[in-house]
């Protein structure tokens, strides 16, 4: 079982997602990047916690 996300994450990365989707890859340090950029996040660890969650997203994706 996997922790459960908050909604302001989940909300946060599909904002994201929508309207940067071709910005983001399946590697977790170009993502956090990426989110520090076009989000005002107020902390490391939520900046963190979306990266991870995008970049958990992002490799779901491409097995499908």
């Amino acid at each position: 079982m996997g922790r459960i996300k908050l909604q302001l994450i989940k909300r946060t990365t599909k904002k994201l997602l929508q309207e940067h989707k071709e910005d983001f890859k399946e590697d977790f340090e170009e993502n956090k990047k990426v989110v520090g950029q076009y989000t005002t996040v107020s902390n490391k660890k939520l900046r963190n916690t979306v990266a991870g969650h995008i970049t958990k997203l992002m490799k779901k994706k491409e097995e499908e």
